[in-house]
């Protein structure tokens, strides 16, 4: 050890944030245990290494004692006053054993922790990283798939997209780059480990976040969000301002800004409503693209709810597989219970000849990128 060695440890620390102190006894503590293996000892040993001209010493430490039990570790008061006449039982007293060869296994062993230290933090640099980004999309690249799950070329590290992360029916090779979103990231003893998605509604939400100023400076916002990955999503926007449109700065001109999104999940369908804070109309508004005659809130702080559609519209309503009103309750957070006009009068008792019920008209900034087309998107927008 030498100047020059202690002047690598000071550049290590200002390129890559490794604390000279902390390297330096990691340093000390690894030519302990390199001492006592290589000259087969265990007495009670410390390494010391001089911060400024990196010299090292091998001290012998031994407890002063009145009567010497130990040899290895103790030491008596006489044996002791001949080293200092100062020393006391109780004291330690510490000299130098270091042998005249140990400079070769401390080079040795100071380049194995310098290496395992350098990995270690540049492992904890990327994990506070990623951590930081957990929620966010970032572009990666293929870079093998095994069993399914393939492994994300992400720069600085590889991410995981497991199978069940990933959409049915979109199909990747080795080298094809795609947009994922960052999910969970973990500490391992390999090192971090980062999940992605392509299947999770924050995908959505982040693409819809970068594509529509509106969302990003947070004069829309995004109240509710459902997604069957790789068919439907619904999603339910709000504005304070009243001279904002949010269903219209989401969709964007001719369509544009919800299309590059729709481009993005291959084909998966959007359907964008306006959030409201009524119970009632918020889901009429979710059951869209179905016509909602009247919504029964049957017990509020359960938040169930009977949502009544003509009878024509029952289909719809429920949607294929019960798709539409799924993702209506979840977008919304309530149970709801769909029945047909028919269904719910006869479930009503006899009547006197009139409707006891009001229609919920559903809202009319509701659109589905069904409709989206760059034709006819300006007349709908116009209509608007």
């Amino acid at each position: 050890m030498n100047k020059e060695f202690i002047q690598a440890i000071e550049d290590l620390e200002k390129e890559r944030q490794i604390s000279k102190d902390v390297l330096i006894e990691a340093i000390e503590s690894a030519l302990v245990s390199a001492y006592k293996k290589n000259y087969g000892t265990s007495q009670n040993v410390r390494v010391d290494i001089d911060r400024e001209n990196g010299d090292i010493a091998v001290l012998m430490r031994m407890d002063v004692v009145e009567e010497v039990e130990d040899d290895l570790t103790q030491i008596s008061v006489e044996e002791a006053r001949e080293i200092d006449y100062r020393y006391q039982a109780g004291d330690i007293v510490e000299y130098q054993v270091t042998p005249r060869d140990f400079g070769r296994i401390a080079a040795q062993t100071a380049k194995q922790v310098v290496v395992q230290r350098i990995r270690e933090a540049e492992r904890g640099m990327i994990f506070d990283d990623y951590v930081t980004r957990q929620g966010e999309i970032v572009t990666g690249t293929v870079q093998r798939i095994s069993n399914e799950t393939m492994f994300i070329n992400l720069g600085r590290t590889e991410g995981i997209l497991s199978a069940n992360e990933q959409v049915p029916g979109e199909k990747y090779k080795v080298n094809d780059r795609l947009k994922v979103y960052i999910m969970d990231v973990k500490k391992t003893t390999k090192g971090p480990q980062v999940f992605l998605s392509r299947s999770h509604p924050g995908l959505v939400k982040r693409l819809f976040e970068l594509e529509v100023p509106e969302i990003e400076d947070g004069t829309v916002e995004i109240k509710g969000i459902a997604r069957e990955a790789g068919s439907r999503t619904k999603m339910a926007v709000y504005t304070q301002y009243e001279d904002v449109d949010p269903v219209g700065a989401c969709v964007g001109t001719r369509g544009m800004r919800v299309q590059a999104i729709v481009d993005e999940l291959h084909g998966e369908k959007i359907d964008i409503i306006t959030w409201s804070e009524n119970p009632k109309e918020l889901i009429a508004n979710v059951l869209s693209p179905a016509k909602v005659e009247t919504v029964i809130v049957s017990d509020e702080s359960e938040k169930s709810a009977v949502a009544v559609v003509p009878d024509y519209q029952l289909s719809l309503a429920i949607g294929k597989e019960g798709q539409n009103v799924r993702l209506a309750a979840r977008v919304s957070g309530w149970k709801i219970d769909i029945k047909s006009h028919t269904q719910y009068e006869a479930m009503q008792p006899e009547k006197d000849g009139t409707e006891d019920y009001e229609i919920v008209e559903l809202d009319d900034d509701f659109i589905s990128t069904e409709e989206v087309q760059p034709e006819a998107s300006a007349e709908s927008e116009s209509e608007e």
